[in-house]
């Protein structure tokens, strides 16, 4: 808040409350919609065009996204776009492929997903592996540098 702000604050004589408002920042955000044609991609686009603070709007059909950018919240871009459109509109769930440590360890890897992509999980128990209990690894990770605590026979 600047000083002219400030002062302006300070000798205010509105009615003993002020509204100040929460500025909302510059944003992208990304959705998955389902783009078979131009004309779904005329309705998505119109849908989110006369929405307040958007400055952009970009669609990608092969990848069924649409990206915002602007002043917005996110849940109402998607939530004005599933209800003008009728589809069903969710925030992008795929992160690129260098991203995640196991790109193919299950709820990760995902057949959908456009080239170069996989699901963002964060949940902690679905990002490891399947197989990291199994006797194969264990014997692998005991004979490992890496490992502080390994065989020092070698």
């Amino acid at each position: 808040m600047g000083a002219l702000d400030h002062l302006s604050n300070m000798f205010d004589c509105s009615s003993g409350h002020s509204k100040l408002k929460k500025r909302k920042q510059l944003q992208t955000v990304d959705i998955k919609i389902k783009i078979d044609c131009e004309g779904c991609e005329r309705k998505v686009r119109r849908s989110v065009e006369g929405m307040k603070g958007v400055t952009s709007v970009e669609i990608t059909p092969k990848q069924h996204k649409l990206t915002v950018i602007g002043y917005v919240d996110p849940d109402k871009v998607v939530a004005r776009v599933a209800h003008r459109t009728g589809k069903k509109a969710e925030l992008w769930p795929y992160v690129p492929y260098d991203v995640v440590e196991h790109p193919y360890a299950q709820g990760t890897y995902d057949k959908k997903a456009p080239a170069g992509y996989v699901r963002n999980s964060y949940d902690p128990h679905v990002s490891h592996l399947a197989r990291a209990s199994s006797t194969e690894v264990r014997y692998t990770t005991a004979f490992s540098d890496e490992n502080p605590t390994a065989c020092v026979v070698m």
